[in-house]
């Protein structure tokens, strides 16, 4: 198995692009910077990732709810969250070619070991200024100082541009579950400490997005926002770094492609907060982030709406404002991460300089648990009925061109766990070869015995 640094991105993207998994946004157009398509495979393995999301955050858990928030929100609750006043980046320009950067991500990539959020936006320019940090596009010093730019989008609600009618593209999923935890408490009669969860789009307007889906403008997450008393949040907030941990291995990523980062520099919300990291090709980078928020937003939202967010305990009569504990996962860079984690480039036969590119992607994530291929054309009818068989209970691909070899690759290049090759003993005993991606190992197993075969090792 390659190591991650050695594999290349520009071998997954094309990979992603030419089967089918993720296109460039707009690309009759010559694309939208930073906009991104997913394709037929791509959607299914997103779809994929968010059931095993739901499946561990959701139905698995007691007291956890989902909800649906629109994208559009009043726009008090974001001057309530901070984000109208103070969500910004901190950007300069190069004098020489023009192009602007992030300060912090032009530190951290001259010095990983910089750490650049622990850092004022002085102390940036400082160092940019004493280390002589080049511009990565044209390779001179000669910066402006830095400067902050929000990063929400505006919009205008109704027909007339002004600013009564401003309203915001939401920069993230959070506010949705703060806003509705009075509603998800009393329609649910949730007690503490109980969950609520949501998969959403996010939207903020980055400058300098990059390395294809990792930083885009638009994005998705999977939102998870525990609330709980003041008392038990240091516990809970170490428990859901493990448990956000655990679910990134379970999916298919080795321990020690995962590292925790905790922040040096504290949010003004924040009394603790670690990201999960993961190790890309192009190095270390945020998958989740896990936030001991305290009880700030509920408090602000009190403020800024005037409707209490008090907790009535029911066995103490005690009110209070909840604590809150966030876990949030990004969903687009998960499943960048899955597929850079499961890409491999493996020598079958080093004398004939034989090489199949393959994804070990997990069973439960491979947009294709199985692919039914029939060893010849005149087999096509026959091996349709299995494919129809076993399309009701997962996603199956049916493919006849080629030869068996090359229909082979093309589904391990896909991360097809199974193929399924209907031969002609087919006809005769009823069984089929089911040969298994990673090991290239086959076995011979009754028709009728398919979907419990498989039943098994695609649960999550």
């Amino acid at each position: 198995m390659m190591k991650n640094e050695e594999k290349s991105m520009e071998k997954i993207v094309a990979l992603c692009k030419n089967r089918g998994f993720i296109f460039a946004g707009s690309d009759i157009y010559g694309g939208l910077a930073n906009t991104w398509d997913y394709g037929p495979l791509g959607s299914r393995m997103k779809n994929n990732v968010k059931d095993t999301w739901r499946k561990r955050f959701i139905q698995e858990r007691v007291n956890s709810y989902e909800v649906d928030a629109d994208i559009l929100m009043h726009p008090r609750v974001w001057e309530a969250s901070g984000h109208v006043a103070s969500f910004s980046d901190p950007l300069l320009d190069c004098k020489e070619c023009k192009m602007r950067f992030r300060a912090d991500n032009l530190i951290d990539e001259f010095d990983p070991d910089a750490h650049a959020d622990g850092m004022t936006k002085e102390e940036m320019f400082d160092y940019i200024k004493a280390h002589s940090i080049p511009c990565p596009h044209c390779g001179k010093h000669n910066f402006t100082d830095i400067r902050e730019f929000n990063l929400m989008f505006q919009t205008f609600r109704g027909v007339t541009n002004d600013s009564k009618n401003v309203i915001y593209l939401r920069p993230e999923n959070a506010q949705g579950e703060y806003v509705n935890y009075l509603n998800v408490q009393r329609s649910m009669r949730a007690k503490l400490p109980f969950s609520i969860g949501q998969i959403g789009k996010a939207f903020r307007n980055e400058i300098t997005p990059g390395n294809f889906t990792f930083r885009t403008i638009e994005f998705e997450q999977m939102e998870f926002q525990t609330f709980c008393k003041e008392g038990s949040d240091n516990e809970l907030y170490e428990y859901f770094k493990e448990y956000g941990k655990k679910y990134f291995e379970d999916l298919g990523i080795p321990s020690e492609h995962l590292r925790y980062h905790d922040h040096e520099k504290l949010a003004h919300y924040a009394k603790a907060a670690c990201d999960i990291e993961f190790l890309f090709p192009f190095g270390w980078g945020e998958i989740n982030g896990t936030h001991n928020r305290t009880d700030f937003d509920l408090k602000r939202h009190q403020e800024y709406s005037g409707k209490t967010q008090e907790y009535l305990d029911p066995d103490t009569g005690e009110k209070f404002i909840p604590y809150i504990i966030e876990s949030t996962y990004g969903l687009d860079r998960t499943v960048l991460a899955l597929l850079c984690e499961a890409y491999d480039e493996e020598i079958v036969d080093a004398e004939k300089n034989d090489t199949r590119v393959v994804l070990h992607l997990s069973p439960a994530i491979a947009p294709f648990k199985a692919a039914v291929l029939p060893l010849s054309k005149k087999l096509s009818d026959e091996a349709m009925k299995v494919y129809e068989k076993l399309n009701k209970k997962f996603m199956v691909d049916f493919d006849v061109t080629g030869s068996i070899g090359k229909r082979y690759r093309r589904e391990d290049e896909i991360g097809t766990p199974w193929c399924i090759t209907y031969d002609f003993d087919s006809l005769e005993d009823n069984c089929v070869t089911v040969r298994e991606r990673d090991s290239m190992e086959q076995v011979r197993i009754s028709i009728d015995s398919l979907e419990d075969y498989f039943a098994d090792k695609i649960t999550f």
